[in-house]
């Protein structure tokens, strides 16, 4: 069977997947045999997300009305109910459910009452706490069916240290991914010198390290000095997979979903307010506005060298007209070429113009031509793949260590 838990922390503290530990270890007390443990990041533009819109699953062997009850229990006790926007989702189920309920919730929008549909046609133990939204999330995790998948360990707080300020090793996360990398990746910003992997937020998670496979993030780890956790648990999830982006054409986007998009730059980009770049991007008579905000860093250099001309796809979400760039892929380059007055054939003089379509003068001797000297400029930009900076980067988006998109 699977156990689905969402919604259950708050801007003021807690977090589902540290329930999800939690759970884990009590199902294995009570004779329980866990076989997976999933974290599964669902669509990232979802307004009543708390951070990063996670939800997690749990496969197990063993009687379902104890899991259930034992589900239920732990969200009785940890979920900040308190909360207005906590409203927790259990669910148990024996049977499989729809994997395309799964991809919708990553890629798209699912109602409560959807979520509610499938469950009662699956036959699953369901609970939804308040308004019950929940249990989309819930839904969606047990329905979790990964096309790709990487893993990620998570170490978490002693509950007496919550809310406090963390204890972890600057250096040591630096040595960790630098001894592990590319096989472990976004545990620190080297290009801008910030730790990525540990939390500001004043919830159970110490630190996070993702990777390939449990033993790379666990051999990072080890190189990790930090606080002692109260315990520790390895997700397989669907971060760092590109699992929220679908195939999208200029002119028919929808708000809130993520895209790979394809088309031709038609305006020089420019630097707004506070350091964010925009730029127009055309396709067969349609276009759209695409932002690389300022946390972006670096990556707005590569925008800012973007001309007219330029054939790119980008990815990333469509919110409010505008695509927020997550990378970019420079398919071809503009050819730039500078016109200005030949020399003289005779004296060797910069030549003048004649007048509108008369070609040109020599001032010197008189002598005339009609065609201008043209030279072509080396463009700062290389084509291939640009990405935003670990500091900047979503939890679903594919660091190109791993690999572009798939669907390119």
């Amino acid at each position: 069977m699977r156990i689905g838990i969402d919604d259950t922390d708050s801007p003021a503290g807690m977090c589902t997947t540290y329930l999800g530990a939690v759970l884990a270890r009590r199902l294995a007390g009570s004779g329980f045999r866990v076989t997976e443990t999933f974290l599964v990041r669902l669509n990232p533009n979802v307004i009543y997300k708390t951070r990063g819109n996670a939800a997690i699953c749990i496969a197990c062997e063993g009687d379902p009305d104890t899991a259930f009850a034992l589900a239920c229990g732990l969200v009785d006790e940890l979920a900040d109910l308190a909360c207005d926007a906590t409203n927790p989702g259990v669910v148990v189920a024996e049977q499989p459910l729809q994997p395309s309920f799964y991809r919708k919730a990553v890629q798209d929008f699912c109602g409560i009452d959807e979520a509610v549909s499938i469950l009662e046609g699956s036959g699953a133990r369901y609970r939804g706490y308040k308004n019950r939204r929940g249990l989309i999330g819930a839904a969606a995790a047990v329905a979790c069916d990964f096309e790709d998948a990487t893993w990620e360990l998570l170490s978490y707080r002693k509950p007496e240290r919550w809310g406090t300020p963390r204890r972890v090793d600057r250096e040591s996360l630096f040595s960790a991914e630098e001894r592990t990398w590319p096989h472990t990746w976004d545990s620190v910003d080297r290009e801008n010198d910030v730790v990525v992997c540990v939390p500001h937020t004043p919830d159970p998670v110490l630190f996070g390290i993702r990777g390939e496979s449990p033993a790379w993030v666990g051999m990072a780890r080890g190189y990790v000095r930090s606080e002692d956790p109260l315990i520790e648990q390895i997700f397989l999830t669907n971060q760092g997979t590109d699992a929220h982006l679908m195939p999208g054409r200029i002119g028919n986007l929808r708000e809130g979903c993520s895209y790979l998009v394809s088309g031709t730059v038609t305006s020089a980009p420019v630097t707004g307010n506070g350091g964010h770049v925009s730029f127009i991007l055309g396709e067969q008579g349609e276009s759209v506005r695409c932002m690389a905000y300022e946390p972006t860093k670096g990556f707005r250099d590569i925008i800012r060298r973007l001309l007219p001309g330029d054939e790119v796809t980008i990815a990333g979400s469509y919110k409010r007209g505008s695509m927020n760039l997550e990378k970019i892929l420079v398919r071809t380059i503009a050819q730039v070429v500078l016109t200005r007055p030949p020399r003289c054939g005779v004296c060797g003089k910069r030549m003048t113009s004649a007048g509108t379509g008369k070609g040109y003068k020599c001032r010197e001797c008189g002598n005339r031509s009609g065609e201008p000297e043209r030279t072509g400029v080396d463009r700062d930009l290389a084509c291939g793949w640009y990405e935003v900076p670990p500091s900047a980067r979503r939890h679903l988006a594919k660091p190109l260590v791993r690999g572009p998109p798939s669907a390119v």
